[in-house]
């Protein structure tokens, strides 16, 4: 189970960190990703870590403004968001999937397990 948590209202260029928590022994063999959906918009993958090397990937529209990471003690996946923008208004989403190669990590099919969404908004 993955319970996320941190959103909230903020005005562009602020910060926000998101949190998700995994209900599990060990991560180890897990990916950790975060999506978004914006109103009116399809979900987007925006960062992943692969919990066992700490591989990372963000995508475009967020790099150098979010970092993904991890604290292994507490088995959360933190999203850094720094710079915000009124575009990155989203209801984000924590999602984990066992195995699967690196190149597949942000296609949100391959994820069996979501949390249930957080609300971002970014006023400008």
């Amino acid at each position: 189970q993955l319970q996320a948590s941190g959103g909230g209202l903020v005005q562009a260029g602020g910060s926000l960190r998101l949190s998700c928590a995994a209900s599990v022994r060990t991560l180890r063999s897990y990916d950790v990703a975060w999506f978004r959906q914006g109103p009116g918009k399809e979900r987007e993958f925006v960062a992943a870590i692969r919990w066992s090397s700490g591989t990372t990937i963000h995508a475009d529209s967020v790099k150098g403004r979010f970092t993904i990471s991890k604290d292994t003690a507490s088995n959360t996946v933190y999203l850094q968001m720094d710079r915000l923008k009124p575009e990155d208004t989203a209801v984000y989403y924590c999602a984990a999937r066992t195995g699967g190669i690196l190149s597949t990590i942000r296609y949100d099919v391959r994820y069996a397990y979501w949390g249930q969404g957080t609300q971002v908004t970014v006023s400008s």
